[in-house]
């Protein structure tokens, strides 16, 4: 087997592994990159011919692991795309809402263009009619069936804990007289998160591909981010501000949502108005409904309850909803994507909360270099949004605890186990991260490991 990492390798986002085996080509995930020069990296040629793969696995929905699906087809790509059942309905919305985004900032680009005089051809990455082509080709399999694919090579998914439907996959392969197993982690779920449950452990394998995101970071306690939370919204309504929080529309608004919900309903915060300032949002936390298979026992009593006192939440749907929320100054949470501040809506709202003191801002999930959220949460002055040079004079919180990926303790634990010694590929991670994990492996598991780039490529 021979395995060559084209993305989240030394980098956080754009997960993509290739693997060839017993003459078989097939992907772990296709994902977009996010950050700086993102647009580049992810207009760039694929590092293989898309029409020769035979299969993708998908780990989960999240577009730094699908997001590039669409162009994969697009660019000739027919073979099957396997992954859990919830996974494919929440990558199904989440590609068809990343396809609106391309054409419309194609569009915008053009009309850029024509103001300055300049004629210039924008074109999306991909369209509404790609995600239509991909659709059809995602097979759903459920956790803990080993399921064949050809040629020797087993596979299935074990839940990863990250959100609703991640896996760590599984792959059986025999290209010499003994059988190998290796794993990919995925992205690996903190434990306690809302709804879902723990990852489940594997505990053997001859190699193991594992992401590294907070691989030098312990997360604060579920309780104390909580009270953390509590107070932020507190204060902030007592002087008079709005808490505005930066989320993924898929996965941690559900989680925060569950949370400010379960507050409610044990009385520990009081008239709380919460707006959901994205259409994807809500289809999202639809799709979680329709898979309580997937949820541990504290959400199916929660979601079986008929205690009477519950969130006021809304909904918004329209650019109008969106822009009403505007032109309310105090007393209101309002969750918007994107997660890192680079897109979505929340970059409005940005633009009307994050020079007022008496606002708040809480970052709940990791922010990538280069990204809008990161420069604000290193303590920027002054940043830019959506052409203007806004102040950042909100009081900023940074709430590790609600995080939806393992810390550094956490991932140890996963990795620990293992009742062999199996080599451990580290990625996802930034590369200082990931060398810092690597180190702390050694150290406590003396375990072989290897920290790739993208583009290294090795024969296992």
């Amino acid at each position: 087997m021979k395995i060559k990492f084209l993305g989240g390798a030394g980098t956080v986002t754009g997960s993509c592994f290739h693997i060839s085996v017993n003459d078989m080509r097939f992907l772990i995930d296709c994902g977009m990159y996010q950050g700086e020069d993102a647009d580049e990296v992810n207009k760039k040629s694929f590092d293989f011919i898309p029409k020769e793969i035979d299969c993708l696995f998908l780990t989960h929905a999240h577009i730094d692991h699908s997001g590039l699906i669409p162009k994969l087809v697009k660019q000739g790509f027919r073979g099957r795309i396997i992954t859990t059942p919830a996974t494919a309905d929440l990558a199904e919305i989440m590609l068809y809402d990343s396809a609106e985004i391309q054409g419309k900032d194609a569009e915008w680009m053009m009309k850029k263009a024509l103001r300055q005089g300049r004629e210039v051809s924008f074109q999306p990455l991909y369209t509404v009619e790609d995600v239509k082509e991909a659709i059809p080709l995602f097979e759903r399999k459920p956790y803990g069936k080993i399921e064949h694919l050809a040629k020797g090579v087993k596979y299935r998914f074990v839940d990863a804990g990250h959100i609703l439907g991640s896996g760590s996959l599984e792959i059986w392969y025999q290209d010499s007289p003994r059988e190998k197993r290796i794993i990919f982690s995925g992205d690996i779920g903190k434990k306690g998160n809302p709804i879902i449950n723990d990852p489940q452990n594997v505990e053997a394998a001859d190699y193991v591909v594992m992401e590294s995101t907070y691989g030098n970071r312990l997360h604060k306690g579920m309780e104390q981010s909580v009270d953390e939370l509590i107070e932020a919204i507190k204060v902030t309504f007592k002087r008079g501000g709005n808490v505005l929080i930066p989320a993924f529309s898929v996965g941690r608004t559900q989680d925060l949502l569950y949370i400010l919900n379960k507050l409610v309903r044990e009385d520990r915060i009081y008239n709380i108005n919460v707006y959901i300032d994205s259409p994807l949002a809500e289809e999202a936390t639809k799709v979680y409904l329709a898979h309580p298979e997937c949820f541990d026992e504290e959400a199916m009593r929660m979601f079986n309850s008929h205690d009477g006192r519950v969130l006021k939440l809304h909904f918004t749907t329209s650019v109008e909803d969106s822009q009403r929320i505007n032109k309310i100054k105090s007393g209101v949470v309002i969750i918007a994507g994107s997660g890192m501040c680079d897109g979505g809506r929340i970059r409005h709202h940005f633009k009307h909360n994050l020079w007022r003191p008496e606002c708040s801002i809480i970052f709940t999930g990791f922010q990538a270099k280069g990204t809008l959220g990161r420069r604000i949460i290193e303590g920027a002055k002054k940043v830019h949004v959506l052409g203007e040079e806004i102040a950042v004079q909100a009081r900023i919180y940074t709430i590790g605890g609600f995080s939806a990926h393992a810390d550094k303790k956490e991932l140890l634990e996963w990795l620990g186990a293992f009742k062999n010694k199996p080599e451990v590929f580290i990625v996802h991670g930034e590369e200082e991260v990931s060398r810092d994990f690597e180190q702390t492996v050694k150290e406590n598991f003396g375990f072989p490991t290897h920290v790739p780039l993208k583009g290294d490529e090795f024969e296992i």
